[in-house]
């Protein structure tokens, strides 16, 4: 058994949290069409950006930040071509609705997380 490292714990779980909540509510989002949960979409559209925030200060150090911004770049970008390219082809069809909320939540945790890596990476690379 392995030694577990402690130093990153925080952003480790933000992540993993981040991710697994985005998924939930792209799913509530198409799945449930109350009114009440409309009303706390903006709060919890809200939560899932903040984790984003939390994620590209948190997780993301050294190394890793070159691999996290092209495996972000890349998610936003087929994210975004995602939710355009099914809600036009999948008309309908329900799985082409909740494969659209599910990336628009993803794109509201990525992208925040992105730009901050990206805005640390470039600052870092200025510093003299």
């Amino acid at each position: 058994m392995g030694i577990k490292s402690k130093e990153n714990s925080v952003g480790a779980w933000s992540f993993l949290i981040g991710v697994i909540l985005a998924i939930a509510i792209g799913v509530a989002t198409a799945v449930i069409s109350s009114p009440q949960f409309t009303i706390f979409s903006n709060w919890i559209y809200a939560i899932l950006a903040i984790i984003g925030i939390i994620i590209g200060f948190a997780n993301v150090v050294g190394k890793e930040t070159q691999t996290f911004l092209i495996a972000g770049v890349a998610l936003v970008i087929v994210s975004k071509f995602g939710m355009d390219s099914l809600s036009v082809a999948i008309i309908g069809i329900e799985a082409g609705k909740v494969a659209v909320c599910i990336f628009a939540a993803l794109l509201v945790l990525f992208v925040p997380a992105t730009i901050i890596v990206a805005l640390k990476t470039v600052f870092s690379t200025a510093s003299v």
